[in-house]
């Protein structure tokens, strides 16, 4: 049957790019569109495309509804099985099912299925007992070449970071196992909005008092408990007032608005300040029947507001939306997106979406994501050329108002190498190779070779590396030993030698002398040094102590010096970098 849908060029691609890869491959795939991309396009019509059994699965009944219609709009006949929803239909080729559901029907699904897609595959954790992958490994039992499609428009979790391992453009997100292998596909906002396909978001400063949440305490997902969200926003109800004051304001020559409040209670302050009889509150209290009529009367624009608490981020279309105020702080980029991709849908008359940022959240919505937890509040997304392969990379860091990188905190190269000649790039048979360079690493005391910095045991020999924690605590047990907390270093040429000081952050010092006129202690210093000049960005092989001199600015201090007592001074005898654990305070 011929679809009554012409897919956009993108949807085309993604849907070619998910049959190419799993004619090669049953390793789990990713593809990754903007809110408004049409995600369920593409689902319907690889669901119309397949020939066996496939289940799609979500985690909101608005979007299993939403991608079942998509899907009969072809004139095919699909299930059902959403609690929800009040149906429970799991004999039709292609089952539409929320994962709250299925996971409590387990025995319900033990026929033999092709394919899985999950949509907002980024709410799959890597925990084996969460029920996307208890669904998944049912499956498997019956079918141990099922393939698992996920489709999201924010790959990446807080805790976790990317939600996959290999990118099709020839690069890795980290080194753990992901719930997902490969991303296959993967379209920019900034496309979307240059071709006309979503409205464009204007972004622009609030010209009120703005909340600080920057003194809360923050999980290790980098959000705020609700009880010190409160707590402060107690303390500025005169602040919610003139930015509520202001959203009305700029409100009046717009359609549909959208607010996300911090907390329940903050929501219930703002929908006091806003006109009663245009204003709806929907938070996860709130009775799915009640919920339910106030999104259908804001969709028909008899209300104007939207307050909502974290119930509205996914599964949720209104394309009049074209005002989005964000009064909560939250450190994830996904959520972030969510948020602001409620209002970036088109609709007739719609020329863009104002989006004001009350909380201060300071994030890049088209260049957002460095997958890994941002180290300080300075810090921003740096690209980072590798010495190795030449791959540019994308870390956090600092620059200078030149935009030079002077900081980065990326560890290894992201960059995949090329396959052998004769192969082709797409071919999973052997898993890509990532290329080994380390712009931080620890050095393995046996073999030489190159270690992550957090790593225990040596990649290479597979021997014990020495924990910097138990260095530094049996050093300091050492009545000839001094260990200093290294604030910097200083150089001097003597000749062809080059004295290096320490300098401790308590005013100890400790000297140490190369001679590079020597080729061992010349390796010697470069294998400490130059290798890791400039953050590992540029490894220099130093031929003489003048060189040194002049680009001593870009030479790295360790963060430790452990020396031990000589008759009549201190001999250095280890410099640890870059490091991690328990003694970053002072002793």
């Amino acid at each position: 049957m011929n679809a009554p849908f012409k897919l956009r060029p993108y949807q085309q691609e993604a849907v070619d790019a998910t049959l190419n890869h799993f004619r090669k491959s049953d390793e789990s795939a990713v593809i990754v569109l903007p809110t408004g991309a049409g995600k369920s396009l593409v689902i319907a019509e690889l669901a119309r495309l397949a020939r066996r059994r496939i289940l799609v699965l979500t985690h909101v009944k608005e979007l299993v509804e939403q991608n079942h219609a998509k899907y009969e709009s072809y004139g095919l006949a699909g299930g059902i099985f959403s609690a929800g929803l009040k149906r429970k239909e799991n004999h039709h080729q292609v089952t539409f099912a929320s994962v709250q559901s299925v996971s409590a029907n387990l025995d319900q699904f033990r026929d033999e299925y092709s394919l899985v897609i999950i949509d907002e595959c980024h709410r799959v954790s890597g925990d084996d007992t969460s029920q996307y992958q208890r669904i998944i490994e049912l499956l498997r039992e019956q079918n141990d070449s099922l393939k698992v499609l996920g489709l999201t428009a924010t790959p990446y979790r807080l805790a976790m970071g990317w939600i996959y391992r290999y990118h099709y453009r020839g690069f890795v997100r980290g080194e753990d196992d992901k719930p997902f292998q490969h991303c296959i596909y993967e379209l920019p906002l900034s496309y979307m909005i240059s071709r006309g396909y979503l409205t464009k978001p204007e972004l622009v400063n609030a010209a009120v008092a703005q909340y600080d949440f920057s003194a809360l305490p923050q999980d290790r997902f980098g959000e705020y408990a609700e009880n010190d969200v409160n707590q402060l926003l107690s303390k500025h109800k005169r602040v919610t007032r003139s930015i509520i004051e202001q959203v009305v304001e700029l409100a009046a020559e717009r359609q549909g608005v959208m607010i996300f409040a911090a907390t329940v209670d903050h929501a219930r302050e703002v929908t006091d300040y806003l006109p009663e009889h245009e204003t709806a509150l929907i938070t996860g209290a709130t009775d799915q029947k009640d919920r339910d009529l106030l999104i259908q009367r804001f969709k028909q624009r008899q209300l104007k507001y939207l307050v909502n608490v974290s119930v509205l981020t996914t599964g949720f279309d209104a394309p009049h939306v074209d005002f989005i105020a964000i009064l909560r702080p939250t450190q994830s980029v996904s959520l972030y997106q969510q948020i602001v991709g409620r209002g970036l849908r088109l609709d007739e008359g719609k020329q863009e979406c104002l989006v004001i940022d009350y909380a201060g959240n300071h994030v890049n919505l088209h260049h957002p994501e460095v997958g890994e937890p941002k180290p300080n509040p300075d810090s921003e997304p740096v690209q980072v050329f590798c010495p190795g392969c030449g791959f540019a990379n994308i870390f956090w860091g600092k620059t200078d108002g030149d935009a030079r990188v002077i900081e980065h905190y990326g560890r290894r190269c992201q960059g995949l190498l090329e396959p052998s000649e004769g192969k082709e790039p797409s071919e999973y048979k052997e898993r890509p190779q990532q290329c080994d360079y380390r712009f931080r690493f620890k050095e393995c005391p046996h073999c030489g070779a190159e270690n992550d910095i957090a790593a225990r045991n040596c990649h290479e020999c597979h021997k014990a590396i020495i924990d910097p924690d138990d260095q530094l605590r049996d050093a300091l047990k050492l009545k000839d030993a001094m260990v200093i907390r290294c604030a910097g270093i200083s150089l001097v040429a003597e000749g062809s030698k080059l004295r290096v000081t320490y300098h401790g952050e308590d005013g100890e010092e400790l000297n140490e002398l190369f001679d590079l006129g020597r080729p061992g202690q010349r390796s010697v210093f470069n294998r400490i040094f130059g290798r890791r000049f400039a953050n590992g960005q540029a490894p220099k092989a130093f031929n003489s102590a003048d060189e040194v001199l002049e680009l001593q600015a870009l030479l790295p201090a360790p963060d430790f010096v452990i020396a031990r007592k000589e008759k009549h001074y201190w001999r250095v005898q280890d410099r640890v970098f870059d490091y991690q654990g328990s003694f970053r305070k002072a002793f």
